[in-house]
C-alpha cells in the first residue's frame, strides 16, 4: 500500500504494517466516547419499525421511479457470456455495502470528496445494472440477497443459507456455498463485517439455518467452518447466557456453549481491539476477531445518539477498511489463491433507522475499504474485486437546496419535503443542512437527505467490477451473476 514502516509498528504478512493504519487512512468517527450498546433489535432482522417516533406523516412514502433501471436495453443478456476463452483463475474480494445504491453514493459523493470528486467506488472499471429481485418477491431482504450471491440461484426471501426452509444446492451441483467449495479446494477464506457475525451479507456463506434469528446455530457453524480470518461483532452471540465477556455484556446463548473456547481449540488466535489485531504476528494462521458486544457501531436515530451521547462507531474496534487491509494481508501470507468477502453493514443498518449521518458516515468507510481492495488489485493484478448492494435501504435521496441564502447553513431544514418525505439535516430533523465538499471552483454547497420508508427497497442498484475478469461483468446483473462472477474466477469456469 506504499505505507511507511516507522519505528516500533507491527508488520503484517507480506510485508504490509499491521498497525497505525489510521495514520494513512483517514477514518471517519463519531463520537469517540462512547461505544455501541446491545439491543435485543440488532439480532432479530425486524424491519420497518418507527424507532424515533418522527412525525405520522411519515407514513406518507417518497415514491421513486428507478429510471437508470429502465434505460438499459432489456437484449442484454442477464446471465450468459458469449462462448470464448476459459476465465483465468485468480483471488476475489466482495465487498457489500449493504443497502447502497446509486443515490446513497451520490450522497456519499458529496460527503466525503465533493460533486466534482471521485471515489474509490467511482474507480472501478466495469458496471452493471443489479437486478436484485427474489424468488417471491420483487425486493431483496439482506438474507435471501445474501443467499443468492453465495449460492448463485433464486430464493424465497426469508432465507439464509437455505431456499425458505428446505436445502439448497447451489449452482455448481455443490450443497453448500462458494466459500465452503473454495475452502474444501484448498483455497484460503475470510469473512470481515462491521456488524455481529451473524450478519448475513458474510453469514450466509458459511451457515445454513431455518430462519435469521436462529444465532445459536449460525454463530456456531461460522466458527466450526473452517474459515481462516473472521472478523466482526457479536462476542454476546459466542457466550452463553449470563457469562460476561470482554465488553461486560453477559451472553445470550441458550446451548451452554462458549465459542470464543471453541475458536480457541479449533486454532483461532483471538483479538478484541484494532490494537490486538494489528500486534499479531505475521505467522498467525487462523483469526478469529470480536470486537464489540454486538454491531462495532451504534445504529439508531440521531436524535436517540444524541440524547444518548453515544458513538456512531467504537472507537476501539478497527474498521472496515482496517479489517479488510489487515484480512489480505494473511492471506496474501498464506500463498494461495483467495476468497475475501467484506460486509459494511452499517450503511444498511443506519439507513434502515433514516439516519442520515450515520448512513453517509458508513459509506465513506465502506469507500475506504474500497480503496484498500483497489490498492490491493493494482499490485495484484491475478484478483478479481466485484461490489453490489442488494438492496436500497430507506431509499435514500439527496434533497438540494436551491437559491441558498448566506445564513443556509446555521438553517434548519423542514421537517418534510413538499410531499410528505422525512428530510434529514445534518443532525436529523429540524437540523442545518450538510454542507458538501467543495467543488472544482471552491464552493461548497447544502443539501439534505430524503427518505422513503425505513425498509430495504428494490431501488435503482448497480454492481461493479475490476481487474482480473471484470470485463465478464454482465450489462445486466442478475443477483446470481455475482457468484457466477466469483466461481468464474476461482474456478475457470463461467456457469450457464
Amino acid at each position: 500500500m506504499g505505507m511507511a514502516q516507522g519505528a516500533g509498528k507491527s508488520k503484517c504478512p507480506g510485508g504490509r504494517p499491521l498497525a497505525s493504519f489510521s495514520e494513512n487512512r483517514q477514518v471517519s468517527d463519531v463520537g469517540r466516547a462512547n461505544g455501541p450498546r446491545v439491543d435485543a433489535n440488532q439480532f432479530a432482522g425486524a424491519e420497518g419499525e418507527d424507532p424515533r417516533g418522527k412525525l405520522m406523516i411519515r407514513t406518507i412514502r417518497v415514491f421513486q421511479v428507478s429510471a437508470l433501471a429502465l434505460l438499459v436495453s432489456s437484449h442484454t443478456s442477464l446471465r450468459a457470456q458469449e462462448a470464448g476463452p476459459a476465465p483465468e483463475q485468480g483471488n476475489v474480494i466482495f465487498i457489500h455495502p449493504d443497502g447502497a445504491g446509486p443515490s446513497a453514493w451520490a450522497a456519499a459523493r458529496l460527503f466525503t470528496v465533493g460533486p466534482d470528486g471521485t471515489l474509490n467506488w467511482d474507480r472501478l472499471d466495469h458496471l452493471g445494472v443489479y437486478r436484485g429481485h427474489m424468488k417471491n418477491s420483487m425486493g431483496a431482504t439482506s438474507h435471501g440477497g445474501g443467499t443468492s450471491h453465495a449460492f448463485g440461484v433464486k430464493v424465497h426471501w426469508d432465507s439464509y443459507g437455505m431456499d425458505g426452509t428446505a436445502p439448497l444446492t447451489s449452482l455448481s451441483g455443490k450443497p453448500h456455498s462458494i466459500l465452503t467449495e473454495a475452502r474444501e479446494a484448498g483455497l484460503a477464506t475470510a469473512l470481515v463485517n462491521t456488524g455481529h457475525l451473524a450478519e448475513p451479507g458474510t453469514g450466509v456463506f458459511a451457515a445454513s439455518a431455518r430462519a435469521r434469528n436462529a444465532v445459536d446455530e449460525i454463530t456456531l457453524q461460522i466458527i466450526e467452518s473452517g474459515v481462516d480470518i473472521i472478523l466482526g461483532g457479536g462476542e454476546v452471540l459466542l457466550l452463553p447466557e449470563g457469562v460476561v465477556g470482554k465488553f461486560l455484556i453477559p451472553g445470550i446463548r441458550k446451548d451452554s456453549l462458549n465459542l470464543i473456547e471453541r475458536a480457541e481449540e479449533l486454532g483461532y488466535s483471538v483479538v478484541y481491539s484494532r490494537d490486538e489485531l494489528m500486534a499479531l504476528p505475521p505467522d498467525t494462521d487462523k483469526v478469529l476477531g470480536v470486537f464489540a458486544a454486538a454491531h462495532t457501531f451504534w445504529d439508531r436515530s440521531e436524535e436517540v445518539i444524541q440524547e444518548r451521547e453515544l458513538a456512531l462507531y467504537a472507537h476501539w474496534a478497527p474498521s472496515v477498511a482496517e479489517m479488510t487491509e489487515a484480512a489480505l494481508a494473511f492471506l496474501e501470507a498464506k500463498g494461495e489463491r483467495f476468497l475475501l468477502v467484506v460486509e459494511e453493514e452499517g450503511s444498511d443498518n443506519f439507513a434502515n433507522q433514516n439516519n442520515a449521518l450515520g448512513a453517509l458516515t458508513a459509506l465513506a468507510r465502506a469507500d475506504e475499504a474500497l480503496g484498500v481492495a483497489l490498492d490491493f488489485v493494482d499490485e495484484n493484478p491475478e484478483t478479481l474485486l466485484i461490489t453490489a448492494a442488494d438492496s436500497d435501504a430507506g431509499g435514500l435521496e439527496v434533497y438540494p437546496i436551491r437559491n441558498a441564502d448566506s445564513l443556509v447553513a446555521q438553517t434548519p431544514l423542514p421537517q418534510v419535503t413538499r410531499n410528505g418525505g422525512a428530510l434529514d439535516g445534518r443532525n436529523g430533523t429540524n437540523t442545518p443542512p450538510f454542507m458538501s465538499q467543495p467543488d472544482r471552483f471552491g464552493e461548497s454547497w447544502p443539501f439534505g437527505i430524503a427518505w422513503a420508508s425505513f425498509d430495504d427497497n428494490l431501488g435503482g442498484m448497480v454492481a461493479k467490477a475490476h481487474g482480473l475478469n471484470a470485463h465478464l461483468l454482465p450489462k445486466n446483473v442478475d443477483n446470481t451473476d455475482i457468484y457466477r462472477m466469483m466461481y468464474a474466477t476461482l474456478f475457470g469456469v463461467w456457469l450457464r
